[in-house]
Formats: C-alpha cells, structure tokens, sequence
C-alpha cells in the first residue's frame, strides 16, 4: 500500500477507534464478560442454551471458556445474539493512537539504526554530534516508507 494510501488508513482506523479510547480501563469482569451480563439481565443459562440450541452445560463451558480467555469470536457472537446483544470487536493502541504509535515504532527503529552506525562511526574516529537530527531524519523516512 503506497504510504500517502497508508497514511488516510492510519486516520481513519483512528476516527473509527475514538469510541474505544476508553476501553482499557475497562476490567473484565471475574467470571467473564458473558455470565455478568446474563446475570445482570436476569437471563437463565436454561433460556441462552435454548436460544442457541444447545445444553445448559455447553453454555456453562462457553461462559468459563471466555473467562479463561479460550473462546471464539464466533461464540461469543452467537451468545451476545442469544442475550438480545452485541458483541463490539476492536484492537485498541494501547495509548495514544495508531499515528502515534507507529511514529513511536518508527523513532525506536531509526535510533536503533542511527546508533549502531554512530557507534561504528566513533570507533572509527569519524563520529557525529547530530545524532538526534539523523535519528529525526530517519525517523520521518521510515514513515514515509511504511
């Protein structure tokens, strides 16, 4: 993907994520995300296993399965369904944004390589004091190569 192509992807996955910047505050609950809710709207396994038409313990397998980080997406889409909801999937950053985070990828990889060649270079006895100019520079080529 050409990196002009790249960059309007980067934006846009940004925009789509603003309703998830919050999210990783949010805790799982103990038993999982399933059994809260179930719980919460007053939900019988007996009812969601109907719904879905299975056993009252394969439900019970699916909501320790989900605590146990063990289930699939497609489960956990079936269950929420069976519970009249939704399940929301994202990959959130784990701060700031994609845009940033890439930029932070990008500046660790150029001063790696700014580094490694500055060491060499001093070594040598032609080394540089603008090491922080050529990690910048680096930085933003990195980027545009992406």
């Amino acid at each position: 993907m050409k990196s002009e192509f790249r960059e309007l992807r980067v934006d846009q996955i940004d925009r789509s994520l603003k309703p998830f910047a919050g999210a990783q505050a949010v805790s799982r609950p103990k038993r999982g995300w399933l059994r809260s809710v179930r719980e919460a709207l007053g939900i019988s396994m007996r009812d969601v296993a109907r719904k879905m038409r299975k056993t009252p313990q394969t439900v019970a397998s699916f909501e320790k399965s989900e605590a146990a980080d063990r289930i699939t997406l497609q489960t956990l889409r079936h269950y929420a369904e069976a519970m009249n909801c939704e399940l929301v999937y994202a990959i959130v950053p784990k701060s700031a944004s994609l845009k940033q985070l890439n930029e932070k990828l990008a500046r660790q990889m150029a001063e790696k390589d700014v580094r490694a060649v500055e060491h060499t270079m001093a070594l040598e006895d032609q080394a540089t004091n603008s090491v922080q100019d050529k990690i910048e520079r680096e930085t933003k080529r990195l980027l545009k190569k992406r």
